[in-house]
């Protein structure tokens, strides 16, 4: 209960109950009010600004566990930018040299990502710059690896076109060293048998029977199968990159043109047809439409014994069968 307040009343000389207006009592009542609510907010911003909520200590952790995962994946995006370092290397210093293919010009593999800020709405965060430094890496990475990608889809199809190539190109004797009989005439300038004047000899002559089987030595097309003057029965296949192959002077030919035919495959029979002084194939290689040595291109079923002999044997300067 509020103590009753007195004071003293000089005129009648008396203690006199002190009485408070309603005003008196409104101003009081408003200023307690005003200094509570001023105490509240001041208890409320010291609140929210030093201690934090269970709500606030809880995405606190969160951040705090996304910006280690950043630094984490920041980690790996390092480790991934070496390793696909060491691909482009291996790539243009490697695969693009064995297969005689230019480098990727080092402006394609970095180029950037021109136009508008990509990254606009990663900016004004507490971690903004960890957020921006990883997606630049990462759409780095992403464009790196479609180029790499695409490198790497050009060298399989040279791959392809590779062996394809090397499947096409003469490679093998066209007869069986065993049936070879009597010796060899090579190419070059040799004494021709009928007019016994020095001549051109465009192939390699190898003495067999009548009758020993003659190969394809690539894969190829025939282009023409049939008589020819002075080569008598002869075949001739396009190997396709330039190579073409004849094969002179059979008994008969198991092929016709336009035929398809493998390497290996039995094309015909040695014979002494056309300007022949004697049961022999000869063998021409053409490469853009000039005859090549055809000793270079017989090394892929012979020993080194073997292919040293027929090297020596077709270097003398003999005279040729045709």
């Amino acid at each position: 209960m509020a103590k009753t307040k007195y004071h003293y009343n000089s005129h009648t000389l008396k203690y006199e109950r002190v009485k408070t207006s309603t005003k008196t009592w409104a101003l009081r009542a408003l200023g307690f009010l005003t200094s509570s609510f001023a105490c509240a907010l001041f208890l409320l911003y010291v609140g929210f600004t030093f201690i934090d909520s269970p709500k606030e200590k809880q995405l606190q952790r969160e951040v705090n566990q996304m910006a280690l995962q950043y630094n984490i994946m920041k980690e790996r995006l390092k480790q991934m930018d070496a390793a696909l370092e060491n691909m482009q290397h291996r790539d243009d210093n490697i695969y693009r040299v064995i297969f005689e293919a230019d480098p990727i010009d080092p402006d394609i593999r970095k180029a950037g990502f021109g136009g508008v800020n990509r990254y606009k709405n990663l900016e004004h965060f507490r971690h903004s710059d960890l957020m921006i430094e990883t997606a630049k890496k990462l759409d780095y990475l992403s464009k790196a690896l479609y180029v790499q990608s695409k490198s790497y889809d050009e060298l399989t199809a040279m791959a392809k076109s590779k062996a394809e190539m090397m499947a096409c190109i003469p490679a093998i004797q066209p007869v069986d060293s065993r049936k070879i009989r009597g010796g060899i005439s090579g190419f070059g300038i040799r004494i021709h048998p009928v007019y016994k004047i020095r001549k051109m000899h465009a192939g390699i002559d190898f003495t067999a029977p009548v009758g020993t089987p003659i190969y394809a030595t690539g894969n190829g097309r025939v282009a023409a199968a049939g008589a020819d003057g002075g080569y008598g029965r002869r075949v001739i296949i396009d190997h396709g990159y330039s190579y073409k192959t004849l094969y002179g002077h059979m008994s008969r030919f198991t092929v016709k043109e336009g035929q398809r035919v493998k390497r290996g495959d039995l094309i015909g029979y040695v014979g002494n047809t056309g300007t022949s002084t004697g049961p022999h194939l000869h063998y021409e290689v053409h490469k853009n439409d000039q005859p090549v040595n055809p000793i270079n291109f017989i090394y892929n079923d012979l020993t080194p014994a073997e292919y040293s002999a027929i090297l020596e044997a077709a270097s003398q300067e003999n005279q040729s069968f045709d």
